[in-house]
């Protein structure tokens, strides 16, 4: 396994090219110099021991040379020890709503915002639980199947937004379905569903669904988002400027409300709770507490544990580059200038 432990510093490559831009036009004006200031021939028996070819030569040493010290600066390793360890976790699929009416307002700064932010929170308190993330509005879809990469699952929430979905709706019943088949195949560990929605479920039968949930042992938690009295849906334009509000076909302003019976009754017949989200606490702390009570399985995954630093062979090739750029003339050597390694 090899890495950069100073990655950040490989920017400085881009100096790289800027150099030999620099180099090139140094020496296209100094050579228009020499054809306006003189005759043709002239400075080649004024001096005849001059090479631009040790230039030439003398400048790829420097870059080479500069090339190595950055490589060097930003610490290759490679990974000396692989060793399996083995962790205890759950297994959690969290199913975001993404319909529009998640952009609705009661709680700042909007109701897909805070889920999302919580949702952030819960993974960085992550240690070796797995987990995966679906949304769904009109259907569902697996967004981050089922892993311990919290990276990831940071990094693919971050693009989550309504955008990301082709059909309106609320389609809960579809996400608790698409959440049991994503869970990773003969798992002694508990597995839970986490749906985060405002409730108002549109398709198909969502209480069914996770009966046959609690059926194969996985619970089903609901996170209500949202007031029940309602607030108006922004319509964002480009560049996230809101627009106005959501309004139905008969041109009155369409209210969103967080239907929290619904969502008790989809907890309850999942074997899991119901959460009612603020915009100070969403809930999912009090339930990551919850879980884990839960019995957790072993995790096998392999890791390099250890890393050795290789930066001293690029300090070394650094060195001896710079030592030759220092040797090497440049003009000829009176004693091989009849010798044209580099040319005349």
């Amino acid at each position: 396994m090899f890495r950069f432990a100073n990655s950040e510093l490989l920017y400085l490559l881009l100096l790289i090219p800027l150099m030999i831009v620099l180099y090139i036009i140094y020496v296209y004006v100094q050579k228009k110099a020499l054809v306006r200031f003189s005759e043709p021939g002239f400075f080649g028996s004024l001096m005849p021991l001059r090479s631009l070819v040790r230039n030439h030569f003398k400048f790829i040493l420097l870059i080479l040379a500069l090339i190595s010290l950055i490589i060097a600066v930003a610490r290759p390793q490679f990974g000396s020890k692989l060793e399996e360890v083995k962790r205890e976790g759950i297994e959690m699929i969290i199913a975001l709503d993404v319909s529009r009416s998640m952009l609705a307002e009661d709680i700042k700064p909007n109701r897909l915002v805070r889920a999302k932010q919580a949702i952030t929170t819960l993974v960085n308190r992550m240690q070796s639980d797995k987990i995966g993330m679906i949304v769904f509005a009109g259907d569902a879809y697996t967004q981050l199947p089922i892993t311990t990469d919290y990276i990831s699952a940071k990094l693919f929430l971050e693009n989550i937004s309504p955008s990301i979905v082709s059909r309106q709706g609320t389609a809960i019943g579809s996400a608790i379905e698409l959440g049991m088949k994503s869970f990773t195949q003969d798992s002694e560990a508990d597995k839970v569903i986490v749906i985060i929605s405002d409730g108002e479920n549109h398709e198909g039968d969502a209480i069914k669904s996770a009966e046959l949930a609690a059926e194969k042992g996985i619970r089903v938690y609901t996170i209500g988002m949202g007031s029940r009295e309602g607030t108006p849906i922004p319509v964002m334009g480009p560049g996230g400027t809101r627009q106005g509000f959501l309004k139905d076909r008969n041109g009155q302003t369409v209210m969103s409300k967080m239907d929290p019976e619904m969502l008790n009754r989809i907890a309850r017949a999942g074997n899991g709770e119901f959460y009612r989200a603020t915009t100070s606490n969403v809930g999912l702390n009090k339930l990551y507490n919850e879980l884990n009570q839960l019995q957790k399985s072993e995790i096998e995954t392999k890791t390099y544990s250890e890393y050795e630093d290789q930066f001293e062979y690029f300090v070394a090739l650094a060195l001896i580059l710079l030592l030759l750029d220092i040797v090497l003339l440049e003009r000829k050597n009176t004693l091989f200038k009849d010798f044209a390694l580099f040319g005349k």
